[in-house]
C-alpha cells in the first residue's frame, strides 16, 4: 500500500503556488511507494463532509507552474483551531476542530502534510506539529514578512506588478503636473513598497516601520514644484501610518476571517496632504489584489520549484516540524517555530533603507 502525502494551500493566493504543487508531485512520482493528494481550500477540504480531496498526478499538474493562483484553491477562513461552525439557531461560533482534523488524516492514512502558506498558516502548522502531526511548512506570501528565509516566493512577482503600474503613473503624473499616490500591499511590512520605490524612482515612500510626519511629506512635494509645475510619485504601503496615528482598517464581518482588512490609506494620505496645505493636484491609485494575481515571474517559479523539491526531501527524511527556507542563495530548512517567532519587518537601519535615502527617497521622517 502506498504512503500518502497531502498538500494544501492556505491564506491568500500567491504567484508560484502551482509551481510548488507541481514540483512536489514530480518529486514523489520518482518514489513509487508514494501517492500525492491535495486538499481543496486548505484544511476545509479535510474537515468538510463529504471531504474534498483529490489525487495529484503528473497529468493534472502538467504546465500549472505558469499559472497564477492555486489549483487546490485557498482560504483564510479555515483555521482548525478556531473553525467557523454554524449553530442550530443560524448564528456562528468558532470551534476547535484540530483533534477531529488529525483523526481524519489518520483515517485517510496520511503519512505527512505539506502546508504551503504564510505567517498565519505556519503558526497553524506549528500547533498541529505540537499535537503530533507530521507536517512540513513551505513559506508563501507576497508580503515577504516571514522571518528565517531571505525571500518568499510571490514577493518578486508582486514587486514587478507594482513597478509596472508605478511606471505608468509616472508618465501621467508628469503630463498633468500631479502628485500620484500608489498604495501597495504588504500588511505590517514595507518590503513591496521599498523595492517598488527603488525600482520606479519614487520621490516618497511611506512604510509601516517608519511613521511619517505629514508636514515633512508636504515639504518634499513642494520641492518638486516650480511656479505650479512639477510632479511627484509616492509609493505607500497599506500599513503605513502617521506619527501617533493608526493604520487604516476596512470593516470586515466575514465569518472565520481572523486578520484585519487593510487598505484605503491612499485616500487618508491624500486628505492629510490637503489639510496640511499641499497645493498639488493629487490622485490616488490602490493596486489591491492585482499584486497577487497573474503569471509568476521566472524567479518565483524557480524559487517555488526548489521549495517544493526541498519539502519532498524533508518528508522522505521524516524531518517534520521544519519550514523550507532560502539562506544566502542556498535552499535549506528551519524549525517552523523559529520562522514564526519574529515578524520580518524592514529594518530601519538596513542597507536597503540607507540606499533608498541615498537615492533621494523621503520616508517622511
Amino acid at each position: 500500500m502506498k504512503k500518502k502525502v497531502l498538500i494544501l494551500t492556505g491564506g491568500g493566493d500567491c504567484p508560484g503556488l502551482n509551481a510548488v504543487i507541481r514540483a512536489i508531485v514530480k518529486f514523489f512520482n520518482k518514489e513509487k511507494e508514494w501517492q500525492v493528494l491535495g486538499s481543496i481550500e486548505a484544511f476545509n477540504g479535510i474537515l468538510k463532509d463529504p471531504q474534498e480531496i483529490i489525487k495529484l498526478t503528473n497529468k493534472n499538474t502538467a504546465g500549472i507552474h505558469v499559472k497564477g493562483g492555486t489549483i487546490l484553491r485557498t482560504t483564510n477562513k479555515g483555521n482548525p483551531f478556531n473553525y467557523p461552525t454554524r449553530n442550530v439557531d443560524g448564528s456562528w461560533s468558532e470551534v476547535d476542530k484540530s483533534d477531529d482534523l488529525i483523526e481524519r488524516l489518520s483515517e485517510m492514512g496520511i503519512e505527512a502534510v505539506i502546508n504551503i502558506g504564510g505567517e498565519g498558516s505556519q503558526a497553524i502548522s506549528q500547533k498541529l506539529f505540537e499535537k503530533g502531526l507530521n507536517i512540513i511548512g513551505v513559506p508563501k506570501t507576497i508580503d515577504n514578512d516571514l522571518s528565517s528565509t531571505d525571500f518568499t516566493f510571490g514577493f518578486r512577482t508582486a514587486v514587478q506588478i507594482a513597478t509596472d503600474s508605478f511606471d505608468k503613473l509616472v508618465t501621467t503624473a508628469e503630463s498633468h503636473d500631479r502628485t500620484m499616490i500608489m498604495e501597495v500591499m504588504g500588511r505590517d511590512a514595507g518590503w513591496i513598497a521599498v523595492h517598488t520605490a527603488l525600482a520606479g524612482g519614487a520621490e516618497v515612500c511611506l512604510i509601516p516601520e517608519i511613521p511619517y510626519d505629514i508636514h515633512k511629506v508636504v515639504a518634499r512635494i513642494n520641492k518638486r514644484y516650480h511656479k505650479g509645475r512639477g510632479f511627484v510619485n509616492i509609493v505607500l504601503a497599506e500599513g503605513a501610518k502617521p506619527i501617533g496615528g493608526n493604520v487604516v482598517v476596512q470593516a470586515g464581518g466575514e465569518v472565520g476571517y481572523e486578520k484585519q482588512r487593510l487598505g484605503g490609506v491612499a485616500y487618508r494620505l491624500s486628505y492629510e496632504l490637503k489639510q496640511a496645505g499641499c497645493k498639488a493636484d493629487i490622485r490616488e491609485t490602490v493596486l489591491g489584489h492585482t499584486q497577487r494575481g497573474g503569471t509568476p515571474i521566472a524567479f518565483d517559479r524557480v524559487l517555488a520549484t526548489l521549495f517544493g523539491i526541498k519539502a519532498g526531501e524533508l518528508v522522505m527524511r521524516r524531518e517534520y516540524g521544519q519550514m523550507v527556507a532560502t539562506k544566502n542563495n542556498d535552499i535549506t530548512s528551519v524549525p517552523i517555530l523559529e520562522a514564526i517567532t519574529d515578524y520580518n519587518y524592514v529594518k530601519t537601519d538596513s542597507f536597503l533603507i540607507e540606499a533608498a535615502r541615498r537615492m533621494g527617497i523621503s520616508f517622511g521622517d
